[in-house]
């Protein structure tokens, strides 16, 4: 033991599995016999082999990750989920029992961080659940903001939205739905009247603006990029398909580098052989989400989406009476083994689930385990099933 792990403070340190994450440049590293010393919120230190030993100070928590996880233990970032509804039969525009049901359900899957996402409703009331949600951010930092889902969508593609509160973007409404302080993304329409320059005013406001629930055509998504839009929302869904001669947004968005298309790869949005296609398109610029509503981690039944009634069977969400889908049941690490199922190489899905949404949203420290980087971690059995997880050194599931 050396003096500088004594003065450190206890930690937590990790060892004998196989370390899988993102670097800062972005190069995916999968190390296997590695180890982590997670000290004072960040990761202090990492290695492979036996180097570990000669860094464990008093007081610290040894896990060997063979023993807690079993042979193949495998260490990720944890995960950051930057479009959940809901989840634990809550949802994310109740109270603080509500949203911290929401949190507690998603972390026992691997999700460290999350954006939690708005549908659509008066902007009255959308100000009155931001302004909720961002009194309980000072003491649950596993929440990064809020996504604004709409109202500003189009009524053509508006899926389970509730269309009469769906409107044009005007100043006065994004002065007071940004004003708020905590709208870390929108998704609109930008073919809306104003919509483009909503999208500059979200940008100049550091959110992100997110081209979705649109009939936008190539032109307009050019245009929306040019003018700051930097996510296309749950690509493919709620949006013109893609055609050899009308490429529409997620044309346009696989062939700029400035775009990060979100996917929801439940098997239910898309078909295995889409995301499979983005991925490899779009290296580095795919954001698996969840989409998850109120059901996600919890049984089938009926649920609430705003003010939507939603059905939810063999673990399908779709709006009552209907075959529309009502955003998903998904938890992130069912995407991931949906993804590496697919043939997708682990370290790429675990990238799609951590750096890159984390990068997405302006949060490039997150979503990576080098030195310095906050200690959000999640061990995996050899199946990826999360096992244990930590938030900035922390143990939360």
């Amino acid at each position: 033991m050396t003096a500088r792990a004594e003065e450190a403070g206890t930690g937590v340190l990790i060892h004998s599995a196989r370390l899988v994450t993102a670097g800062p440049d972005g190069s995916l590293r999968d190390e296997p016999d590695a180890w982590l010393l997670l000290r004072g919120g960040s990761v202090q230190a990492s290695g492979n082999g036996a180097g570990w030993r000669d860094l464990v100070a008093p007081g610290d928590e040894v896990i060997d990750a063979r023993e807690a996880a079993g042979a193949g233990a495998v260490l990720t970032p944890g995960l950051v989920d930057i479009h959940t509804h809901g989840g634990g039969g809550h949802d994310a525009a109740g109270d603080a029992e509500d949203v911290d049901a929401v949190l507690a359900a998603h972390a026992r899957h691997g999700v460290t961080r999350v954006v939690l996402s708005l549908v659509s409703a008066p902007i009255a009331r959308l100000v009155a659940q931001a302004d909720r949600i961002g009194a309980l951010m000072p003491e649950r930092p596993g929440i990064l903001g809020v996504h604004l889902e709409g109202p500003f969508l189009d009524t053509a593609h508006c899926g389970a939205h509730d269309p009469a509160a769906l409107q044009s973007p005007t100043p006065e409404a994004l002065d007071r739905l940004l004003g708020t302080g905590v709208v870390r993304q929108m998704t609109l329409a930008p073919e809306l009247e104003g919509g483009l320059a909503a999208v500059r005013r979200i940008v100049q406001a550091g959110a992100v603006a997110a081209v979705g629930h649109t009939d936008a055509d190539a032109g307009m998504t050019r245009r929306a990029i040019e003018a700051g839009a930097t996510l296309l929302t749950h690509a493919f869904n709620a949006m013109p398909p893609l055609h050899h001669r009308a490429p529409g947004p997620v044309g346009v968005a696989l062939a700029d580098d400035r775009m990060t298309l979100e996917v929801i790869a439940d098997g239910h949005h898309l078909d295995p052989v889409v995301v499979t296609m983005l991925l490899r398109a779009a290296p580095g610029r795919v954001a698996l989400v969840s989409d998850a509503m109120a059901a996600a981690a919890a049984p089938d039944g009926t649920y609430a989406l705003g003010a939507a009634d939603v059905e939810v069977r063999d673990g399908v969400a779709r709006l009552r009476g209907t075959e529309v889908l009502a955003g998903s049941t998904l938890t992130l690490d069912q995407a991931v083994r949906n993804v590496v199922g697919y043939g997708v190489p682990l370290a790429t899905a675990v990238a799609a689930a951590t750096a890159v949404p984390a990068t997405a949203i302006g949060r490039p420290d997150l979503g990576r385990l080098g030195t310095g980087d906050p200690a959000d971690v999640v061990l995996w059995t050899a199946d990826l099933v999360p096992q244990a997880v930590w938030r900035t050194g922390v143990r939360t599931a």
